[in-house]
């Protein structure tokens, strides 16, 4: 016997059965017309979007630890960052050195 696959729902789809569990229809109603395996979903919704509200329906990103020496995607390591700052301060430098010199060539 293999088991059922686990299936996903658009907040759109949770939302609606859930206005409408909270509108007076009953789970079992609700999952018979909707397909869903079991009223316990119905459940498990509605106590998610009492608690948190529409957004604890929203579906929900599934990270896995970043590896030893990898940075996440978005976040740099110190190192990196370090660098950056380092070679934006040269290049303002540069400027302000650049700026500094045709100041004094038109006093000239």
């Amino acid at each position: 016997m293999t088991k059922p696959d686990k299936r996903s729902f658009s907040f759109e789809f949770k939302l609606k059965v859930v206005q409408r569990f909270l509108a007076g229809e009953t789970k079992i109603e609700l999952a018979k017309e909707f397909g869903l395996s079991s009223p316990k979903e119905i459940e498990r919704w509605t106590r998610k979007y009492r608690d948190e509200g529409e957004g604890g329906l929203r579906p929900k990103r599934r990270d896995h630890p970043p590896r030893p020496g990898i940075s996440e995607p978005g976040e740099r390591c110190e190192l990196e960052q370090l660098r950056s700052e380092n070679e934006q301060l040269r290049a303002e430098v540069a400027y302000l050195g650049k700026l500094r010199a045709l100041r004094v060539q038109q006093r000239r």
